[in-house]
């Protein structure tokens, strides 16, 4: 069995804010993204910056229910995000910014455990 680890960092600083392990999968991705961001709560300006693989209108749309601003990375065909978003300052900024998170993956290795419990703790 495949596990995936999914963080939600802070922009300003990288601060670590969230963390979920859930089965390995694109799906689940999407919904481990939005459960960490539900669990959040929302205040005005909030924003969210991802990368190409969050540029699907269930993710998208299930930000704006949220009331979160979706700054993912844009793909090239059929994009769920609009020229609205794509050419504001903050979507730039946020472009810049969602890199950080692979520093977080930086220190992790192969794990050796074997269970959703004992990879969600290790994580």
């Amino acid at each position: 069995m495949c596990h995936m680890g999914h963080l939600l960092t802070e922009n300003r600083n990288g601060l670590i804010v969230e963390a979920e392990v859930s089965e390995a999968g694109t799906r689940q991705e999407w919904d481990a993204g939005r459960t960490m961001l539900a669990a959040q709560g929302t205040r005005p300006g909030m924003t969210v910056g991802a990368d190409r693989g969050y540029d699907t209108g269930e993710f998208v749309d299930g930000c704006r229910g949220l009331s979160i601003t979706h700054h993912v990375a844009q793909k090239s065909v059929r994009s769920a995000i609009d020229g609205r978003t794509t050419n504001t300052w903050g979507y730039r900024i946020s472009q810049l910014k969602r890199k950080r998170i692979e520093e977080c993956f930086g220190l992790m290795r192969k794990l050796r455990h074997v269970g959703r419990a004992k990879t969600a703790w290790i994580f």
